[in-house]
């Protein structure tokens, strides 16, 4: 059995107030809350994919300026594994011209002291961990990623 490790980025966003930008979506029905964050896609880089995500689902720019961690979780007892690449970073306002991807329920501003009432409201384990890891100040630079493209044939 070959196993296939899920790859997925996401951005932990905070504003000059202390609020986390979240996305809300109900991926089995209940509304949870996300950072912006999604799949890696075919031929695309680590840092192309979280600015794509955060785009499609808040409508802004997100201009990356560390990596905060990578992370694994595994569902247990013999489920999915989701290797999450988190960035930290910037982004500007919404842009009214892009449309919104139709999964995503709501955008919210989290401010800080809130974010344990709502713990049992996260899409997973990794949401708060990555907010945590960044109030920390836990960072590394992006030139720890580097994207390598074989040849054909080689």
């Amino acid at each position: 059995m070959r196993w296939h490790p899920r790859v997925t980025v996401a951005a932990v966003i905070r504003d000059r107030l202390g609020r986390h930008l979240l996305v809300e979506e109900a991926p089995h029905g209940t509304p949870v809350l996300n950072q912006p964050a999604g799949h890696l896609e075919a031929g695309e880089s680590l840092l192309d994919a979280v600015v794509r995500e955060v785009r499609e689902e808040t409508c802004r720019e997100f201009t990356p300026e560390a990596l905060l961690g990578v992370y694994r979780w595994q569902i247990p007892p013999d489920g999915d594994t989701y290797l999450r690449f988190c960035f930290v970073g910037a982004a500007g306002e919404e842009r009214p011209e892009l449309t919104r991807d139709p999964d995503i329920l709501d955008v919210h501003w989290v401010a800080e002291e809130d974010l344990d009432r709502i713990g049992p409201a996260l899409r997973s384990p990794m949401v708060g961990l990555c907010i945590r890891d960044a109030l920390a100040g836990q960072h590394y630079p992006l030139e720890l990623l580097r994207d390598l493209v074989a040849e054909h044939g080689r």
